[in-house]
Formats: C-alpha cells, structure tokens, sequence
C-alpha cells in the first residue's frame, strides 16, 4: 500500500501469497478464510480448529489432523486475528469480508463444505455415543454447537448429493442424537421453541428438515421408513405445521400427498398449520392447504383469531375469497377483544375485502367491539373517506355511535384532521356536531387543539355548534387553541359572538394565561388587544401569565406584559415566588434585566421558605444574574432563609469560587474569600 496499491491490491497479493504457500499450509490458510467469512456467526479458536481437522471420508474424528491456532494464523498471513479472553477468531477488517464476498471465486461452494464439514462432524461415533441426556462438555466437542444449530442453513444454501446422504444418516435417528438437544438448547434463535425446552422428544429430523425447508432431505426421509406425520415436539408442532410456519411450499405439498398426514393438527396455542400460513402471510401455501379437503378452514386459536381473521387483517384478497367459498367459516366471528375481520379490513383500508364482507348476509356492518368502536369509526378514525361512504349508504349503520370514550366517527375524524372525511358526516342529518365524549371534549374541541383551522370552518360554520362550550376540566375551545399556537384558530373563534375571550377554567387558568405558559407569542398579541381579556389573572396556584413566561423563559412575551400598566411584576404565587425569583433560578438574564430595569420590581421578595431571587441564582450558579442582582441596592446578599442558609452558602455548597467571591465581596459579613 505504500507503493500505491489500494486496499483490494493489498488483499489479493496476501491471498496470492497464501495460496503459493507449500505442503498444506495454502489449503490450511484458504479453508480458514472460507470459514470466518461464510460462518453464521463468529467462531471461537478451537470451533474453527477442529472444523479444519474434520477428514469427510472419516467415520470418527482424528485428533492427529487438528491443527493448532498458531499455525492456523501463520498460514492466513495477518488477514485473521484472536481476539483476548474470548479467544474469538475475526477477519482483519471489515472490508476483507467484503471483499471475500465479492470474489466469488476464491472459494469453491463455500457452503456445501462447511455443511459437509458438519454433518460428518455430527455423524462421528464419538459424537453419536453422547446420546441424550448427556452432560456437554464443549472443550471436549467445541464444534458440536455451530454444527448442531447451523448445518442446516448452510445446506439449504447450497444442497448436494453429498448434503443429502449425510444429512439422512444425521436425520434418520435424529430425536436420539445428542446435536438435537444442543439445537434446542439454542432456541432463542428458532422461532417458536423455548430455551428452556432442550427436552428433544418428538423433536425428529422430519421435523427439522419441515423447518429448515429441505425438500429434498425431507423426501428422501419419507422414502426411507413409515414415519408417524401427526408426531408432534416439544411445542406441539408437527412436520407439516414448521413447513407451514416457516413458509416451505414444497414441503407442504409433499407432505399433504401423504397417507396419515391431519393437517388440522395445533401447536401448543391452537394455531394449525393453515393459521400459520396466513398469519404469517405465506399466500401459496395457505391455498395449497385449502385445496386439501381435510382442512378445517376456520380454527381459531387462543385469542380468538381464525384464518379469516389474520387474512383480513393481512390484505390477501385471494384467499379470502378461497376461505368465504369453504363451509364452516364464520366471516364475523371476532377475536377476543371483539374486534371481527370485517372491522379490521376497514381499519386498515383494505377497500376490496370490504366490499367481498359487505355483500355477505353473515356480517354485521355496524359491531362494535369491545372498546366500543365500529368499523365506521374505525373508517372515520384512519380517514378512509371511500370505505366511509360506503358505510354511510347502508341503512344498519348507526352514524353517530360513540366508543366507550363517548367519541363519535366525527369526533375521531375531526380530532385527527380528515376533512374529507369529516364533510361526509356533517352532511348527515343523524350526526350531531357537538356531540361530548366522556371528558366533555366535543369534536370542535379535538379539531382546535389540533390546529386543523379548514375543520374548525367547518364547524363553526354551523348554528348547532356551540363555540364556546367547556369540557370537564372547564377548558374552552378557546382556551385549548391558545395553548397550541394556531393564531388562525384563535381568531376564527373570537370572531364568535358566543365566545368568552378570558373565560376560566377549573385550574384557574385563561387563554391568555395559557398562551402565554406555552410560549406562543402571537397569540398573547392577539389576546392583549382585546379589551375583555384581564392579562393579570391568577391561577389556582397563584401564578399569573407574567410568571409563567418568566418562569418558562419566554423572553419576548414577558417583555410584552411588562409594557402594561395593568400588570404587577411582583405578583408572589402560593409558594411566595415572584416572577423574578423564577427568571433568576433559571438563570434567564434577558428576563432579569426586564425586571431590575423597573422601580417597581422588588428584587429582594422572598418567597415562603424565605429564598431571595439571589438565594436561587447561588444556588444554581447563575453567576451573569448574581452579579445583576448585587447591582441593585436594595438586594440583601446575606439574607439567610428558613433553614438558616445565605446565597453565600449555597453557592459555597458547590464549590464555585467565582461566585463565592463575587458574593462575599457585598454585604456586612464580607471576608478575605480565599
């Protein structure tokens, strides 16, 4: 490389290097880059040693042909390194792994090697006398685990001959071999097995062939001997249920054209094969399944979900025409939060398994489910506007039905900002637009909030709707608009004659107030010009709309309530603390200098734990604003508050000397502060 050459040079040269190594060392060096860079996860140093001491024509493993680690990295020239304590092997950078990728040809069928590799590994006798249960020691067989949990993907990559014979003498007795146990050992990485489960009983090479997808392992498995096809494992699956489950199409029909073969059968939670298939959303099969007359069509397992069910959900529209056609499906039976297909495929939009529902006589347009909510609201809620209209034509359909919440299709509708959808329902004469949910919030209520100004037009453009109207905790629209900055909002509705500008909730608080909490400065603006608005009103807690914005640090409209005559800076809340006592613990100096600008700001109040603004600028160390306040003469910097402590000793506590001595040069009690 420091003669030019990139990176991609670098690597060929070494692997050319490698391969002109003499005797055994090039296929020693070769085989271990084919290992680390094909593997299914990362190996340890005597994992990969006795990978590369495994003879495939051998019947037992030869200690003799394991190579030690020191050669096996003098043979891969610096491309591999051995991680610490782990003793992990890794390539020497990620882009080696790239680039061996890339290169094709380096290696000859990667994965048919390293399966063969394992399979005879697995079929040795001294592996097959650790017949289960057996204590496992992996110091003793280290490559026992990645042969047990990874053969089989590396021999659905790339399946042989070779493959196939060693995996039918490996399968043939597999619930008795010692790797069955290991991978159910390892069945955090198995979908549907429990790790605790590592008892292999019913757990047959059919079984694992079914689940890794091997046809042709599995064939020839049916071709050797008679074999139990309803035998289930340890989570009650059978062969043709992990075909199914894993989405094998050619396993599943291989296994239907066979004698003795109850596709119906359940794992251990009631899901069948079929349940499986759709759930999972393997279409193919889930028609292959229903072809078969022994199907039963509509199982539903533990929660109530039938095949039907997970296909409406899924939006596979062929085989619920398939699943409609056979007998025994219910099409409205519901799950066990009472929710039916029909309501799902309307949830979710699926416009054209609605219509297949709807022509039904079995299916009811209009259930609800457990929570209340129909399959319109359900359109209104997701702003479906077409399946909306759909349902809105139909006679059985209650429009203004509320959910246990006491909200109605338009309330969801509006709260959500479907204007589309929102138009359709305001057109029906049997939906009251200031229906109340059981907060008291109407739909106005949710739309202004939300700050969709087109839907608030809407609404207010009717006489039935009441503009003004408080929910439980006493907030009016007004009031919630104010809160969530959309000033076109505000001023549609204090257009109203009907709406009070400065009405007071339950907290005590107004729009203004809360305007002005929240930081939205246009609205403040709006709200000062008017004359029935009070901009000094306190709270429940004794805080005005002057110390919420200096306690929230809204600079600007603090700034702008100070410019009144009619609001007091001084305003002390239940906790006795004024404006300036929040501005200056929050350290906001913009906000400080407003008020110490002002006569008529007290800037030595203290509040009722007797803390001064300075107590609180020491305690935090607002050093810019504990030197803005000692400039006042009428603050005392050695006040001392009901725990007997000055702003001296607060910012003593945590030892700021900058501030200690700013602090201590002022007052009786100052002192040589070093």
């Amino acid at each position: 490389m420091t003669q030019g050459n990139g990176l991609r040079d670098a690597y060929s040269a070494t692997l050319a290097r490698i391969r002109a190594q003499k005797g055994g060392m090039s296929r020693l060096g070769m085989e271990a880059l084919m290992w680390l860079s094909h593997s299914k996860r990362s190996l340890r140093a005597n994992e990969l040693c006795h990978a590369l001491g495994v003879d495939i024509e051998s019947t037992d493993l030869d200690l003799q042909n394991i190579p030690a680690i020191e050669a096996v990295l003098a043979c891969t020239l610096g491309l591999v390194t051995l991680e610490g304590p782990s003793h992990t092997l890794r390539l020497v950078h990620y882009t080696l792994q790239k680039y061996l990728s890339n290169n094709s040809d380096l290696f000859q069928s990667p994965h048919t090697a390293i399966a063969e590799v394992c399979l005879t590994y697995l079929n040795f006798q001294c592996i097959r006398n650790l017949s289960p249960p057996h204590h496992l020691s992996l110091e003793e067989t280290p490559l026992l685990d990645y042969a047990s949990c990874y053969w089989g993907i590396h021999a659905r990559s790339e399946f042989t001959e070779s493959v196939s014979r060693l995996s039918l003498k490996l399968l043939a007795g597999f619930d008795k071999h010692i790797s069955s146990v290991v991978f159910l050992s390892s069945a955090v990485e198995w979908r549907g097995l429990e790790p605790h489960r590592s008892n292999p009983e019913g757990f047959t090479g059919l079984h694992y062939a079914a689940y890794f997808g091997m046809v042709e392992t599995v064939v020839g498995l049916l071709n050797m001997r008679k074999w139990d096809l309803e035998a289930t494992d340890v989570g009650g699956n059978t062969a043709i249920l992990w075909a199914a489950r894993t989405g094998h199409r050619a396993i599943v029909k291989a296994l239907l054209e066979q004698e003795g073969v109850t596709p119906n059968t359940a794992d251990g939670k009631g899901r069948t094969p079929l349940l499986w298939a759709v759930k999972e959303g393997y279409e193919t099969i889930a028609q292959a399944l229903l072809q078969s007359e022994d199907v039963t069509p509509d199982t539903a397992y533990n929660d109530g979900q039938t095949p039907l069910w997970w296909e409406a959900k899924n939006e596979s529209k062929d085989v619920v025409e398939m699943l409609l056609e056979r007998e025994g499906v219910i099409p409205d039976r519901a799950d066990k939060d009472r929710r039916t297909p029909f309501s799902w495929v309307v949830g979710n939009g699926y416009g054209g398994i609605v219509k297949m529902l709807l022509e039904r006589e079995d299916v009811s347009a209009d259930r609800a489910d457990n929570d209340g909510q129909t399959p319109l609201l359900w359109a209104s809620r997701r702003g479906n506007r077409g399946i909306t209209k759909v349902l809105l034509q139909r006679e059985d359909i209650i429009p203004d039905s509320a959910d246990k919440d006491g909200r109605t299709p338009l309330s969801w509708a509006a709260g959500n900002g479907f204007e589309d959808v929102v138009d359709l329902l305001l057109k029906r004469k049997d939906v009251v637009p200031d229906t109340a949910d059981k907060d008291g919030r109407t739909p106005l209520s949710w739309v202004v909030g939300n700050g969709y100004g087109g839907i608030v037009e809407m609404l207010l453009e009717r006489e039935d709707v009441s503009a003004d109207r408080a929910d439980n905790g006493g907030r009016t629209p007004l009031s919630r608009a104010a809160e969530f900055w959309r000033e076109d909002v505000v001023e549609m509705l204090l257009r109203r004659e009907d709406v009070t500008a400065d009405s007071v909730d339950k907290d005590g608080r107004t729009p203004l107030l809360w305007a002005a909490r929240a930081g939205r400065k246009g609205i403040v603006k709006i709200l000062l010009h008017r004359e029935d608005v009070t901009p000094d009103t306190v709270d429940n807690d004794g805080r005005t709309p002057l110390s919420w914005a200096a306690r929230k640090g809204h600079v600007s409209i603090v700034k702008m309530l100070l410019e009144r005559e009619d609001v007091t800076p001084n305003t002390q809340d239940k906790g006795g603390r004024t404006p300036l006592s929040w501005a200056a613990g929050n350290g906001n100096q913009a906000i400080v200098r407003m008020f110490l600008e002002r006569q008529d700001v007290a800037p030595n109040n203290a509040d009722n734990d007797g803390r001064t603004p300075l107590s609180w600028a020491a305690e935090f160390c607002r050093k810019d604003v504990v030197k803005m306040l000692l400039e006042r003469e009428d603050v005392t910097p050695d006040t001392v508050d009901k725990d007997g402590r000055t702003p001296l000793s607060w910012a003593a506590e945590f030892w700021n000397l900058d501030l200690v001595k700013i602090i201590s040069e002022h007052g009786e009690h100052s002192q040589n502060w070093e």
